[in-house]
C-alpha cells in the first residue's frame, strides 16, 4: 500500500482524491493546503487523523508516514517542492507542467540523479489502457508508416482575468504550458514507438503561430514539430478558442482519430481507417482516467523496472525544451 501525502488542494486535487479511491494499492494519509478551511472540509471525505492535515507544505514532507507526494500547487511552485520532496526521499507525482522552463526542470533532473525516487509528471491519459492499445496499434504497424500526427487541446476562458493564474506569466500562465504540453507529450510518445532509438533531443518547430494577449501570455498557439524521423506533428492550442481535442495520426495504410486523447471514460474508443477496413477500437479500464495514473504510479514505485508509458523526467525535459522553444518562436 502506497501512503500518498497531497501538496495543494485545488481543483485537480479533488479529482486526484475522488481518484484514488478507486484503486486498492495506494490511500491518502496527510494533506497540505495553506488554507485551513479547505483542511477542514476534506477531513470528513478523506477519514485522515487531524493531525496529518497541515497548513505547511514542510510539515507535510518531515512526515515519516509518507510514501509519495502529489504536488498540485501553481505551476510557479512546482521546482522549489519537486527539489523538497526529493530531498525528502519522496516518491513525486508532479502536476503539468513540470516546472515554468527547461532550466528549471534541468534542476529537479540534477536532483534525482543517483537517487531511488520515482519521479513522473501527471499526464493522466498516459496511464489510461486507451493509449497503450493505440501505441500497440501503431507499433504494429496497422496504419503503415506514420507520416503525420495532428492534435488540439484548447478551450474558452470567455473573458481575459488578470487575476486568473492562466493569464498570469508569473504563474506559468498561457495556452502552452497549459494545456499545449498535452499535444507535446503525445508527439514525444508517438515518436519514440516510431522509431525506438530516436534521440527526441533533434527535434525541430516551424510555422509557429499564434496570439499573445494583453496580460502577455499566448493565447492560442500553433506549430509544426519535426524530429529526425521527419515525421510532421502538428500541435494546436488555446485558452480562448475551443478546439476539437483530438488527435489524428496518419500512415501510409491508413488513420487513426482519437475523439477524447486527454480525458477518456472507462469505456473508450479511438476509430481506426486501413485500406482494408474500418473498426472502432474500443478500450475498458477498470479505473477513471486520473486512478489509472495512480495505480500505475504505486505500482512503478513497487517496481522500478516497469515498463509503462508515464512521463519521466528526461522525457519531461525535452518536452520542457518544445515547450520553450514554442512560446519563445510566438513571442518574436
Amino acid at each position: 500500500m502506497i501512503k500518498w501525502g497531497i501538496i495543494g488542494l485545488g481543483n485537480i486535487s479533488n479529482k486526484f482524491i475522488n481518484a484514488i479511491k478507486e484503486v486498492d494499492n495506494s490511500k491518502v494519509v496527510a494533506v497540505s493546503s495553506l488554507t485551513k478551511k479547505k483542511n477542514s472540509e476534506l477531513i470528513k471525505n478523506l477519514n485522515i487523523e487531524e493531525n496529518f492535515f497541515f497548513s505547511n507544505y514542510d510539515e507535510l514532507l518531515n512526515c515519516k508516514d509518507i510514501d509519495a507526494v502529489y504536488i498540485a500547487t501553481l505551476n510557479n511552485t512546482h521546482l522549489d517542492l519537486a527539489i523538497k520532496s526529493i530531498k525528502a526521499k519522496k516518491n513525486i507525482l508532479c502536476e503539468k507542467p513540470i516546472t515554468l522552463n527547461f532550466k528549471e526542470a534541468e534542476k529537479i533532473k540534477k536532483e534525482l540523479v543517483n537517487s531511488d525516487i520515482t519521479f513522473s509528471e501527471a499526464f493522466a491519459y498516459r496511464s489510461h489502457p486507451q493509449t497503450k492499445e493505440l501505441c500497440k496499434i501503431i507499433d504494429e504497424k496497422e496504419i503503415g508508416d506514420i507520416h503525420s500526427l495532428e492534435s488540439s487541446f484548447g478551450y474558452n476562458t470567455k473573458r481575459i482575468n488578470p487575476n486568473s493564474r492562466i493569464f498570469n506569466k508569473k504563474l506559468g500562465g498561457g495556452a502552452i504550458l497549459d494545456v499545449g504540453c498535452y499535444p507535446t507529450s503525445l508527439s514525444l510518445l508517438i515518436a519514440r514507438i516510431i522509431k525506438k532509438d530516436i534521440d527526441l533531443n533533434q527535434f525541430k518547430l516551424s510555422n509557429i503561430k499564434g496570439n499573445i494577449c494583453e496580460t502577455g501570455v499566448d493565447d492560442i498557439a500553433h506549430a509544426d514539430l519535426t524530429f529526425d524521423n521527419k515525421i510532421v506533428m502538428k500541435l494546436n492550442t488555446s485558452i480562448r478558442k475551443h478546439m476539437i481535442n483530438s488527435c489524428i495520426i496518419k500512415g501510409t495504410k491508413g488513420k487513426i482519430v482519437i475523439s477524447s486523447p486527454w480525458n477518456p471514460e472507462k469505456r473508450s474508443f479511438f476509430e481506426v481507417y486501413t485500406d482494408q477496413r474500418y473498426y472502432k477500437k474500443f478500450v475498458n479500464s477498470d479505473y477513471s482516467v486520473y486512478a489509472s495514473q495512480i495505480d500505475m504510479f504505486a505500482k512503478k514505485i513497487q517496481n522500478k523496472n516497469l515498463k509503462d508509458t508515464m512521463m519521466e523526467i528526461d522525457e519531461s525535459l525535452v518536452n520542457m525544451r518544445i515547450l520553450d522553444e514554442w512560446s519563445k518562436g510566438l513571442s518574436k
